[in-house]
């Protein structure tokens, strides 16, 4: 995927590349639907009965043409008993090894699962990871705050990837969202993760809470560093924010503590993914940054 430098001249080059990816993406479809009808040797008036998709859609779907809701190719899916991912993915199901290693692998037990990884993986997870660690979980656990003061007393750089994407963006992160976007800043949040594995061996990185979002980049991270979940409680993640001077998340918003337990749910399973955890609720910052230090000592991170 192509860089971002110029906003302007970058827009444009995206919209085109869009568009084509969704020509693409119709016609994979279309082409999948059609195989699938063939094969099971369904004619068109029958899938149309099963899934109550007219005729006439299912033949502009089939010619990758028009557009189709996910709610009706689901039930275009249903109706020719696959998997709606099988439709839309692009591996193709009936000939992608890769796909059925996946089906394999969640299947199997954790030991399997384990050698399997150990043998795809490009290069032994120790060298992987180096002496790398990363920060992760909600804005207001303290990571900027604790891998700072931990890098200075481990004797290690200390980098928070938003600063990064600034760098090469030329411009603060609340700019980059306005003029790029969600997906502008996570293609840069990816490139700007790729530098620092680059240019660092040893570290201490800092990541926004939303890099979970992604889950190539999240993936990437997860096998290049030493992660670490800080964890607080949702009341304290809101208090330590608002004490930044940052008024925003409460601003106009009633709901902002619901949201904010809705969003810390809903990554929780992401966030322990990270190789250990810290819980700094109810603990003063003295004593977060004690047992941070602590457990990249004792687990061997550094």
């Amino acid at each position: 995927m192509a860089e971002i430098t110029n906003f302007r001249g970058e827009a444009r080059a995206e919209t085109a590349q869009d568009e084509a990816g969704v020509d693409a993406l119709m016609a994979r479809v279309g082409e999948r639907v059609r195989r699938a009808r063939d094969r099971k040797g369904i004619p068109r008036r029958v899938l149309s009965e099963k899934s109550g998709v007219s005729p006439r859609y299912l033949a502009q779907l089939e010619a990758g043409e028009g557009n189709i809701s996910i709610g009706l190719l689901q039930k275009v899916a249903h109706a020719l008993d696959h998997k709606i991912e099988w439709l839309v993915g692009e591996d193709d199901p009936w000939t992608s090894d890769a796909l059925r290693i996946a089906d394999l692998y969640r299947t199997a037990n954790s030991d399997v699962q384990a050698t399997v990884l150990s043998t795809l993986s490009p290069e032994p997870v120790a060298e992987a990871r180096a002496k790398r660690v990363c920060l992760v979980g909600l804005r207001g656990a303290g990571k900027s705050t604790l891998g700072r003061r931990a890098g200075a007393q481990l004797g290690v750089p200390f980098v928070e990837l938003n600063r990064e994407i600034e760098e090469q963006a030329g411009m603060p992160v609340d700019e980059v969202m306005a003029f790029y976007g969600q997906e502008g800043y996570r293609r840069l949040e990816a490139q700007a993760l790729g530098r620092v594995i680059a240019t660092h061996d040893t570290m201490i990185l800092a990541v926004a809470g939303g890099i979970v979002a992604e889950p190539e980049t999240y993936n990437r991270l997860l096998t290049n560093f030493h992660t670490i979940w800080v964890k607080a409680t949702p009341a304290e993640h809101m208090a330590r924010v608002r004490d930044q001077g940052d008024e925003r998340p409460m601003a106009g918003n009633p709901e902002a503590m619901d949201q904010l337990k809705s969003i810390l749910t809903s990554r929780e399973a992401l966030y322990d993914k990270a190789l250990a955890s810290l819980d700094t609720s109810g603990k003063s910052e003295d004593e977060s940054l004690a047992e941070l230090t602590a457990l990249v000592q004792e687990r061997g991170f550094l």
